[in-house]
């Protein structure tokens, strides 16, 4: 492959805050957002505090744990499956380290960094009718996948639906 896959564009930024509470403040109550979900504690590994918003009507070495005040990455979408794949395909082969690869209830994601350290998440959205019913269940959904060699270019299709 010899060009980039074109994206649909942005699909979330995540920030660091210094307060979460404060920040919750003016996401929702000076910028209209609305908080759809947020990550649930779990005894099997550590988690972030992470909350999700929507804007939408209707229904170094970079580290996904956070770190410092400021963007902890940006989520940039592809169309579809096919190209987001092929995406995939020529960020390894341009030697880019899949940092995390996890299926995640709305979306499959791999995250990279650019040479700045700046996370990337590189994702495309799975179908709404598997995760609109239940949107903090999928959010909630991590199916962690290898980073490395060949299974990390493979995608399952089989996806859970949340209700």
């Amino acid at each position: 492959m010899t060009t980039a896959q074109t994206p649909r564009g942005i699909n979330h930024v995540v920030l660091n805050v210094r307060d979460i509470e404060v920040s919750h403040r003016f996401w929702t109550e000076i910028m209209g957002f609305r908080c759809v979900a947020e990550l649930k504690p779990r005894p099997d590994r550590v988690r972030p505090k992470m909350r999700f918003y929507s804007g939408v009507s209707g229904s170094g070495d970079w580290s996904l744990m956070g770190g410092g005040v400021g963007l902890n990455h940006v989520a940039i979408a592809w169309p579809d499956r096919e190209s987001w794949l092929r995406q995939l395909e020529f960020l390894r082969e341009k030697g880019v380290t899949f940092h995390r690869r996890i299926n995640h209830g709305m979306t499959h994601s791999v995250y990279i960094s650019d040479p700045d350290g700046h996370g990337i998440e590189v994702l495309y959205e799975l179908p709404r009718e598997v995760w609109e019913h239940d949107i903090d269940a999928a959010q909630n959904y991590a199916e962690v996948l290898p980073t490395d060699g060949p299974a990390s270019l493979v995608d399952r299709v089989d996806n859970p639906v949340f209700n």
